[in-house]
C-alpha cells in the first residue's frame, strides 16, 4: 500500500525535515501552501497543493487518502500566535478525522516551567509560565482528549543547516558571514538542551515506522545534545570555523529586556530567559526503550553542517576537528540585539 503524508510546514525547519525523510523511506509527500509555486523547487519530490492551513476546507481537502499529518506549522515571528495556533490544530485534527491519518506534532520544551530540573519525564507536571509554553499545553491536551491517534516528540532547541528561526541561527551567529563572534544567552555553567534537525526528523520517522506498536497516543522525548555548562555549543562553533581560541561574548539580555514593552520579539524572548538560567532536560529514557537507540549526530558534525548551511562556511569547507562518533548518550553520563532585529523575528525552537 502507498503510505501518503501531508506536511503543513514543509518550508520550515523541521516540517522541511521530515519531509525529506518519509521521501527517502518511499512514502509520497504532500505539502500545502498559500503559494505553492513561489517556493516549490525542481526535483524536490512534493505534491505542491495550494491552500491555508487556516482554512478548514483546504486542509480537509489536501488530506485526503493521507495515513499522516505531520503538524509542523506556526505562525512567523510569534505574530498573532494567540489567534493563530489553536484554530490551525483544530482543522489539522478535522482533516485527521475524515481521512483516518496519525497526526505527528513536533513538540517543544516550552511545556515546562522552571519549577522543573533535570531529567524530565514525558509524565512530568506541565506548569509553563509563559504564553508559548500554555499554547503547547493546550496543543497537546487537545490532542490527547481528541481520540485520534497522534504522535508528538518533544525535543530541545532546534539548529540545522535549514533551520533559519532559531537561537542558533539568530542568537548565536549571523547567517551568511563567516564566524568572527559567537554570542552565548547561557548563564555560566547553566547546561542546555539542543536539538540537530536532521536528527530529529529521523527520530519521528523511525517512530512512525513501528506502526502498530506505537501507542494510540505516542509521547516520546530526544536527549538531542546537551551542553553540560552551557559552553560546549559555543565551543563547537569556534572550532567548526577553525578559530578555537574564540571566546563566546554574553548575549545582551538587558537590551532584551529594555526594548521589551516595544519589541515584541524580544518581549517573547525575555519569557523563554529561563532555559538559560537553569538546566531544564529532558529525559530520553522511553524513547531508548522504543528504538533502543537515538539518532545522535557528534555535535561537531552537526555544528558545522549547521554552519555551512547557514551560509557561514563553505560548502565543501573542510572539518578542524576531528569528531567522535557516537551512540546517544544516556541520561546520566547572538548576533549583538541589532543585528537579530534586523534579520527578522526568531522562532526559538519551534
Amino acid at each position: 500500500m502507498d503510505k501518503v503524508a501531508l506536511v503543513l510546514g514543509a518550508t520550515g525547519g523541521i516540517g522541511g525535515e521530515v519531509a525529506r525523510v518519509l521521501l527517502a523511506r518511499g512514502w509520497q509527500v504532500k505539502a500545502l501552501h498559500r503559494a505553492p509555486e513561489r517556493v516549490a523547487k525542481s526535483g524536490d519530490g512534493l505534491q505542491w497543493l495550494s491552500g491555508d492551513a487556516m482554512e478548514h476546507d483546504d486542509v480537509v481537502a489536501a488530506a485526503q487518502g493521507v495515513q499522516l499529518i505531520v503538524h509542523a506549522v506556526n505562525p512567523p515571528g510569534y505574530r498573532n500566535w494567540g489567534q493563530l495556533v489553536l484554530p490551525m490544530l483544530e482543522n489539522t485534527m478535522a482533516a485527521a478525522r475524515a481521512s483516518g491519518a496519525r497526526i505527528l506534532l513536533p513538540g517543544t520544551v516550552y511545556n515546562y516551567g522552571p519549577d522543573v530540573y533535570l531529567h524530565i519525564t514525558e509524565d512530568a507536571p506541565q506548569r509553563p509560565v509563559t504564553r508559548k509554553g500554555a499554547i503547547r499545553v493546550e496543543m497537546e491536551r487537545r490532542l490527547r482528549a481528541s481520540g485520534l491517534p497522534v504522535l508528538i516528540v518533544r525535543a530541545g532547541d532546534f539548529f540545522g543547516p535549514d533551520a533559519g528561526n532559531n537561537w542558533f541561527a539568530q542568537g548565536l551567529v549571523k547567517p551568511g558571514k563567516p564566524v568572527t563572534a559567537i554570542s552565548n544567552p547561557a548563564s555560566p555553567g547553566v547546561g542546555h538542551q539542543w536539538a540537530y534537525l536532521p536528527d530529529v526528523a529521523e527520530t519521528m520517522v523511525r517512530l512512525l515506522e513501528l506502526g502498530e506498536a506505537l501507542p494510540q497516543v505516542a509521547v516520546y522525548q530526544m536527549e538531542g545534545h546537551w551542553d553540560g555548562d552551557g559552553m560546549q555549543m559555543a565551543a563547537a562553533i569556534a572550532r567548526a570555523a577553525g578559530q578555537p581560541q574564540l571566546k563566546a561574548g554574553a548575549f545582551p539580555w538587558w537590551l532584551v529586556t529594555l526594548a521589551a514593552p516595544f519589541v515584541t520579539v524580544f518581549r517573547e524572548l525575555r519569557e523563554m530567559r529561563y532555559l538559560w538560567r537553569q538546566p531544564v532536560r529532558m529525559s530520553n529514557a522511553r524513547l531508548r526503550k522504543a528504538l533502543g537507540t537515538e539518532p545522535h549526530t557528534p555535535l561537531d558534525i552537526a555544528v558545522r553542517r549547521t554552519l555551512q548551511g547557514q551560509g557561514c562556511l563553505p560548502a565543501d569547507a573542510p572539518p578542524h576537528a576531528t569528531a567522535q562518533v557516537s551512540a546517544s548518550p544516556a541520561m546520566p553520563t547572538k548576533p549583538s540585539a541589532p543585528a537579530t532585529a534586523a534579520n527578522g523575528a526568531m522562532r526559538v525552537g519551534q
